[in-house]
């Protein structure tokens, strides 16, 4: 059975006590440093620490590899921090979803407001969506919001204007630790350095496979294994080459992509005549021969799906909180249905679904199966310095790894280890039967 250790503390400390070149790789969900919901733990600055980023490259094995989250507004200095640590950026990969909820600024609203002007009062606006609320001594208390409309006319100029955009990804820097010598001879010396391509690959829809006859080149997407079937003809691999691009298939993601057509396999490429090529005479260079398949573009990226039972699974002794946005509160939910007193933090909030795991950025499940699945070797160790509510942990038992987790808010803990025992004790179920 894997196992799993969890610590509670600041992440640079603990991986001081630990040893050298002890973990295979990093999977983290780091904080944006965005003050998100008002948590204190997402504007310390520690993902901008050169000096905690180093404390990670030491516990890596030499080539081991590092994925860890950011915001589209902080990316850059995080990853910045990584490469300062001696970290070498290999990729970004793109984490994109459906799911964003729009902060914007009405400019309108803030120019009757600032001169003191009352707005028309329309139509209900979160109807049968979000709900709004204030905190008050009783605790929540729900709150009705109408749409509203232009009074002066230096607002009625600045209609529809705003200050955001609905957020609908994440980005994931790929770094690696740098290594002496080839990749080859540090993977047989550390079991790192490279990525676990073919255990990564996207799947294809079944009957989409080109038929066992024809010919394909190996070029990323296909292997040239002969004899497969009894007469001489070559095998389809088992899935589309990984790409640095994740989506969650939402309505929202898949509309963005075109409908493609049927592609043929067989021979792709030119005839060579044996020059610099390398490919003796007569024989038809790598090319990308396709799968024979048709429909929607995103059939080319991993699919993420999340899952509704994810969150809180492991979790049914848990007292089910609401979580309150804006002021980066929550609500206890009582045993009669009522809101208990919330914590204090701010005055309004959009409330969130009833939840054992009231964590504010829980990462599903199926996505963090393939991030640890990608870079970890067999038998592998992965380290987690941001847990949270054990969204990476939970996926190493699911893929077999180790797994070191750590802290700071102490809250959390409790979530994150009964959603890792939960996994560690089902982890031989199907997968479809899991997700």
């Amino acid at each position: 059975m894997n196992q799993f250790t969890l610590h509670h503390g600041d992440c640079y400390e603990v991986m001081k006590s630990m040893p050298d070149n002890s973990v295979d790789s990093i999977v983290t969900d780091p904080p944006y440093e965005l003050g998100f919901m008002g948590k204190s733990w997402d504007s310390t600055g520690i993902a901008y620490s050169a000096d905690m980023w180093a404390e990670a490259l030491r516990v890596l094995k030499s080539g081991g590899h590092l994925l860890a989250f950011s915001g589209s507004r902080t990316y850059h200095r995080m990853a910045v921090a990584i490469e300062d640590a001696g970290f070498e950026i290999r990729d970004q990969i793109m984490w994109v979803y459906g799911s964003g909820f729009p902060k914007s600024h009405n400019i309108s609203k803030a120019i009757d407001k600032a001169a003191g002007a009352d707005r028309e009062v329309g139509n209900l606006k979160f109807k049968g969506g979000t709900q709004l609320g204030v905190i008050n001594d009783d605790g929540w208390e729900p709150k009705d919001v109408y749409e509203s409309f232009s009074t002066t006319e230096e607002a009625k100029q600045w209609d529809g204007w705003g200050t955001a955009l609905k957020p609908a990804h994440e980005p994931i820097v790929l770094a690696r630790k740098p290594f002496a010598g080839t990749v080859a001879q540090n993977v047989l010396a550390h079991g790192t350095g490279a990525l676990n391509i073919d255990a990564s690959r996207i799947t294809i829809a079944e009957g989409d496979e080109p038929s066992a006859g024809s010919r394909t080149a190996t070029f990323g997407t296909q292997e040239t294994i002969s004899g497969g079937d009894g007469s001489g003809g070559w095998q389809p691999a088992s899935g589309r080459f990984p790409a640095n691009f994740i989506h969650d298939g939402s309505d929202e993601v898949l509309a963005l992509f075109p409908e493609t057509g049927k592609s043929t396999g067989g021979r792709i490429g030119k005839k060579s005549m044996g020059d610099v090529t390398n490919v003796p005479a007569g024989e038809y260079e790598a090319g990308d021969p396709g799968f024979g398949d048709s429909g929607s573009a995103a059939r080319f990226f991993y699919c993420a799906k999340t899952n509704k039972r994810d969150r809180n699974e492991g979790l049914d002794k848990f007292f089910a909180k609401q979580t309150l946005g804006g002021g980066g509160l929550t609500a206890e939910i009582k045993e009669d249905g009522s809101y208990g007193t919330a914590s204090a933090g701010g005055k309004y909030g959009s409330v969130k679904a009833v939840s054992q795991n009231y964590h504010p950025t829980v990462k599903p499940t199926a996505l963090m199966r393939y991030l640890v699945r990608l870079i970890t070797p067999p038998n592998g160790t992965v380290l987690d310095p941001f847990l949270g509510s054990g969204s990476t942990g939970k996926a190493c038992m699911y893929e077999k790894f180790d797994f070191i987790g750590i802290e700071l808010t102490e809250e959390y803990l409790p979530i994150a280890r009964a959603r890792i025992e939960f996994a560690q004790v089902n982890k031989e179920l199907e997968q479809d039967t899991l997700f």
